[in-house]
């Protein structure tokens, strides 16, 4: 897989509504998808396919990672929506996002469906990328075959709600601690285990919606807590949530030049002055903080932040 895409803010956008699709094109998301899944009522999940469609090949998208969520494959609908929006739009097309995943099976049979239809379409085969959701105890039990399960996976996104709801757990508030657990994060471990697994197979996490959409400095501490774990971005339900979310995964400006400089430093003395001791003014680097400086580097490159500082080998 090449270079990681940005994925701060993923706006979610149900497929069957026009209106909504044509809103969705002037907010400042770095990805969005449109649904043919939860946000679609049954009676129109078949019609929602050509809307999709027209969707992606009208464009208006530029500069966007631009995916759809199929249903599930335990439904009838799954492997024709597949279809349809493959052969329909697949070259406007980057990613599908498959929801309840519980076992690496799931993906590959999106896998190889992917890989027929773009035979068959006279599409690149592999280009189009796989995003799996993770929603209940089983899909994380199985996280890390999940995550290994094809080179075209490319992230794994926590969904909340269904894992709750998996697990019994005692709230009916999405993305806020359970009534009662006083004690820590109840959610750490699951957004721990997502986020170890997707780092160990070189993909991203994305956490998933916050549902109380008007609450923006509630979505903000929802945001800020994953970001801080590692996490490359969040799902988006309401334009008020775009702008925090953008905040919230990319580094501050003081943080990027920060890194940038530590790069120049780190790359001046181990290949113009061939020491391996390294100064950054008082800083002392090594080997690991080069590692650091090129994470925060990258998410800041990938948010379009600009340097401010340049660095000075003499300083």
């Amino acid at each position: 897989m090449g270079e990681l895409r940005s994925r701060r803010s993923v706006l979610a956008v149900p497929g069957s509504n026009p209106r909504f699709v044509e809103k969705a094109r002037g907010l400042d998301t770095d990805a969005f998808f449109l649904d043919l899944e939860d946000a679609v009522a049954p009676l129109e999940k078949e019609s929602a396919r050509e809307t999709v469609v027209k969707a992606l090949n009208d464009g208006g998208w530029e500069g966007r990672v631009r995916s759809v969520r199929v249903n599930d494959i335990s439904t009838g609908w799954a492997y024709r929506d597949v279809i349809t929006v493959v052969e329909g739009a697949g070259a406007h097309l980057d990613t599908l996002v498959l929801p309840k995943v519980t076992a690496a099976r799931d993906v590959h049979w999106l896998d190889t469906l992917l890989t027929q239809i773009e035979r068959a379409a006279g599409l690149p085969v592999g280009r189009i990328g796989i995003e799996a959701q993770i929603e209940d105890a089983k899909g994380l039990v199985n996280v890390d075959e999940i995550a290994a399960a094809s080179p075209r996976l490319e992230t794994l996104v926590y969904g909340p709600a269904d894992f709750m709801a998996s697990i019994n757990m005692k709230s009916l508030v999405v993305g806020e601690q359970p009534p009662g657990y006083d004690v820590g994060d109840a959610y750490h471990h699951v957004l721990m285990r997502i986020l170890v697994a997707a780092r160990a197979h070189g993909i991203q996490a994305i956490d998933g919606p916050y549902l109380q959409i008007r609450d923006v400095d509630a979505f903000r501490r929802a945001a800020g807590r994953t970001a801080a774990l590692g996490f490359d971005g969040k799902w988006v339900l309401h334009p008020l949530q775009v702008e925090a979310a953008n905040e919230a995964f990319a580094p501050s400006q003081e943080d990027y030049d920060h890194a940038e400089l530590i790069l120049d430093a780190y790359a001046h003395a181990t290949t113009v002055d061939r020491r391996g001791a390294v100064m950054l003014g008082e800083e002392m680097l090594d080997e690991a903080s080069r590692k650091m400086a090129l994470v925060v580097a990258g998410k800041g490159r990938a948010a379009g932040l600009s340097r401010t500082r340049s660095f000075d080998a003499e300083g």
